[in-house]
């Protein structure tokens, strides 16, 4: 946790708003069980009302994880930008933003919580950490009757400042791939690159002689059949999977993209290419892939958040504690894989088991309590982990217990 601290360091905070916020990240990571605020208190020298009363006050989550993707992934590596939602299950009826939303889980409509992340993955590292993320309202809670395109394009508005100018590629699934917020994401200065419907309306571009005389010129050349691509460029092979690339116009969209069309021979419907997209016509089919690709990173910063930090075990209700709750599930889960990273090679791709930090730092509490417990040398057990001295057998006789040792053992 030094790296916290070091980034904490550079804030505006008060001693023990910094001292807390740097304890809270160690006891997401220590303690076993849903993170709400009981068992964060048993962990902790933090009371429920503590924490419930500092959950309640802002913190600058973007800017710190903005400093700790910086110090963790090089100065010169290939990033791209991840957006994706996520839904949280919850039953409360009080609990802000509860309203129907999809879960890809189920597919279906559920009544719950959503999130919408904003993720930087790093190519070479392979691995992504968390930028932002924001509580997704419904449409009556929402301002101006915001839709959830409208949200997610605000969300992106909002954590542009915290971009990279070399960060300029962002990712979504195919859900997202609407007219609106393409449109909007480019009025930012960023491209997209994303999925199509398989039956997606596009025209071949004239590249002909040009008609002499007035009027017009032809701009478009029939509609694509995709089953055939025959008036594509192959770019090669991945595995099982075939590359084939075109510069085309979407009709619905307005606008012409870099289609990438993937055949998987093995499939159950050969004939039906999986189709990707970047509005950066100029960009290479190999990199649309592997962009694309690195996007599912995010899918594993939910996973491990929802698995381990706690991401969906907040018990709060208001919309503050649960904006606090769910920037510090991710925090947390960037921390944690900030230290596994930097014990490993930043030229290879690195190997992150949150299960195994998670065990490492629960046995470091473990330990601490029993030689606080049994007023043990803590450097004579740390530095000789092999060895027992006579006076600690003597120490974890049941007759030498303390007192509250004895009570909680009948």
């Amino acid at each position: 946790m030094d790296l916290s601290q070091k980034i904490l360091n550079g804030f505006a905070l008060s001693k023990p708003r910094r001292a807390f916020l740097q304890g809270l990240f160690m006891t997401i990571l220590t303690l076993r069980g849903k993170v709400t605020f009981r068992n964060l208190s048993r962990y902790s020298a933090y009371s429920k009302k503590t924490y419930a009363r500092q959950f309640a006050q802002p913190f600058g989550f973007v800017a710190f994880n903005r400093q700790l993707i910086n110090q963790v992934f090089g100065p010169t590596s290939e990033r791209v930008i991840a957006f994706d939602p996520t839904f949280i299950p919850k039953a409360g009826q009080h609990t802000f933003g509860r309203h129907r939303f999809w879960t890809s889980q189920k597919n279906r409509s559920e009544k719950g919580l959503e999130l919408s992340a904003l993720a930087i993955v790093d190519l070479g590292r392979n691995q992504a950490l968390n930028l932002s993320v924001q509580q997704t309202r419904c449409a009556a809670e929402s301002p101006n009757d915001a839709t959830l395109i409208d949200q997610y394009l605000a969300h992106i508005r909002q954590a542009r400042p915290y971009l990279l100018a070399s960060e300029t590629y962002l990712c979504i699934d195919g859900g997202l791939s609407r007219k609106k917020l393409i449109e909007g994401v480019c009025a930012l200065d960023l491209h997209l690159i994303g999925k199509l419907r398989c039956d997606a309306r596009m025209r071949y571009l004239y590249d002909g002689p040009k008609r002499p005389g007035r009027g017009r010129q032809k701009c478009y050349d029939g509609l694509v059949d995709w089953t055939d691509l025959s008036r594509f460029e192959e770019v090669g092979k991945d595995g099982e999977i075939y590359l084939y690339t075109a510069g085309l116009n979407h009709v619905r969209f307005g606008r012409t993209l870099r289609v990438v069309a993937l055949i998987n021979p093995e499939a159950d419907n050969p004939s039906q290419p999986i189709l990707l997209f970047s509005t950066d016509a100029d960009l290479d089919a190999w990199k649309i892939y592997r962009y694309y690709k690195a996007r599912f990173h995010i899918e594993f910063l939910f996973r491990d958040a929802k698995q381990f930090t706690g991401l969906a075990d907040g018990q709060m209700r208001t919309a503050d504690r649960l904006d606090f709750d769910f920037n510090a599930a991710l925090t947390s889960l960037n921390l944690a894989k900030a230290e596994v990273m930097a014990a490993q090679p930043t030229d290879q791709p690195a190997l992150c088991s949150i299960a195994s930090i998670k065990a490492q730092y629960f046995n470091q509490y473990f330990l601490d309590r029993i030689i606080s417990i049994f007023e043990l040398d803590p450097n004579l057990i740390k530095n000789n982990p092999s060895i027992i001295p006579r006076e600690i057998l003597e120490k974890l006789r049941p007759e030498k217990w303390p007192n509250h040792c004895l009570m909680d053992r009948e």
